[in-house]
């Protein structure tokens, strides 16, 4: 989820964008926060009600639209320096952005799973294993150990699973995936789109997968297509101009993540990933923005990241909250409403005094070396 979104220009007798000054696609950076605030709102929900009954019960589809985003960003970032810079360099760089809050992530599930008033779960692990945990959510080496965590890849920080893939596809980008030919890349995209379909038909017509042992691979399909059709969307230049602006393409996507969960989801889910959402990326790299909006947007897309990171340790001390108590709905709703506010304030609060301040270290470190 970076946060490099410059502008793309065709060059004059050429298919392949060049680059002029980085200039940020805002109205991107906006639907990347909406998109985060969804899947806030997706975790409390599912923890309550089976998927029928969720209002937001797509909301783990936001991840496809991450995946896509990161694709068509990091495409346009690196396309045109990539071959000028080592690959330890380019590591650094995706390390320096990413890695700080999956440091912290990993520290707060571990507060959190301590100190967790609701479950004593914390009580039944040897020290051995606890240590391990620990350092494979540090290192982000998938260690799914944790059953009283449905045996999640990361069980201190859930969301992580996502990053340990978008890792994956940020080396394969490195290695080879910058260096195809457009037609090759089309091919591959066209691949991985029949891969999402695979996945959706093995897992009874859910893409909802990636996230545990049992569906590890389920992770490598979501973002094989969606990162290589975020590449495609750069490399294309398949940008159209449009008037939607923030507030329409926002709408757009809420209608994808609202969608009821139903006997068709094999159909419907394919098609937001495979069409919808690179649709989306498409509108939205094009959209024009309005002054008013401009600063939300900024702001959503900084603290979309910080956002993502941190908001799960809550979701395991709602869950034994729930369990306890069980709350009827209406204080559900104002425990949802306000619990979402106090994450995004909390990841504020994050991105201000720990991650700002780390990644600007770190890069001045970096320059020095």
């Amino acid at each position: 989820m970076a946060t490099q979104n410059p502008t793309i220009q065709p060059t004059e007798n050429s298919n392949t964008p060049i680059t002029k000054p980085k200039q940020h696609f805002e109205t991107l950076d906006g639907l990347r926060g909406i998109a985060a605030l969804a899947i806030v709102v997706f975790h409390f929900m599912e923890i309550v009600y089976p998927p029928k009954e969720n209002f937001i019960a797509h909301g783990f589809l936001a991840v496809d639209f991450f995946f896509c985003l990161s694709g068509f960003v990091i495409a346009y970032a690196y396309h045109d320096r990539i071959g000028k810079m080592s690959l330890t360099e380019f590591f650094k760089l995706r390390l320096i952005r990413l890695h700080p809050l999956v440091i912290f992530g990993s520290i707060l599930g571990l507060l959190t799973f301590i100190l967790d008033p609701f479950s004593n779960h914390f009580q039944n692990y040897e020290t051995g294993k606890l240590i391990l945990v620990i350092v494979s959510s540090l290192l982000l080496i998938p260690f799914p150990a944790m059953p009283d965590r449905y045996f999640n890849l990361f069980g201190l920080s859930a969301p992580a699973w996502s990053l340990f893939w978008e890792y994956i596809a940020n080396i394969c980008y490195a290695l080879f995936l910058h260096k195809l030919s457009q037609r090759i890349l089309f091919i591959l995209t066209i691949i991985a789109g029949a891969g999402i379909c695979f996945i959706s038909n093995r897992a009874g017509g859910s893409l909802m997968g990636g996230w545990s042992g049992e569906t590890f691979w389920d992770g490598f399909g979501r973002i094989s297509y969606s990162f290589l059709a975020g590449m495609l969307i750069y490399r294309s230049n398949w940008i159209i101009k449009s008037k939607l602006g923030f507030v329409g393409l926002s709408i757009l996507m809420l209608l994808a993540l609202l969608l009821p969960f139903t006997d068709w989801n094999w159909l419907t889910e394919p098609i937001v990933v495979l069409l919808y959402f690179p649709l989306l990326i498409v509108l939205g790299a094009g959209a024009k923005l309005s002054e008013g909006f401009r600063k939300l947007c900024i702001f959503f897309g900084k603290i979309s990241y910080p956002l993502y990171m941190t908001h799960y340790a809550v979701m395991w001390i709602f869950a034994g909250y729930y369990a306890k108590y069980k709350p009827d709905a209406s204080q559900l709703t104002l425990i949802i409403i306000i619990g979402t506010l106090l994450l995004l304030g909390f990841a504020y609060l994050t991105m201000v005094f720990y991650d700002t301040p780390i990644r600007k270290y770190l890069t001045e470190r970096r320059k020095k070396v």
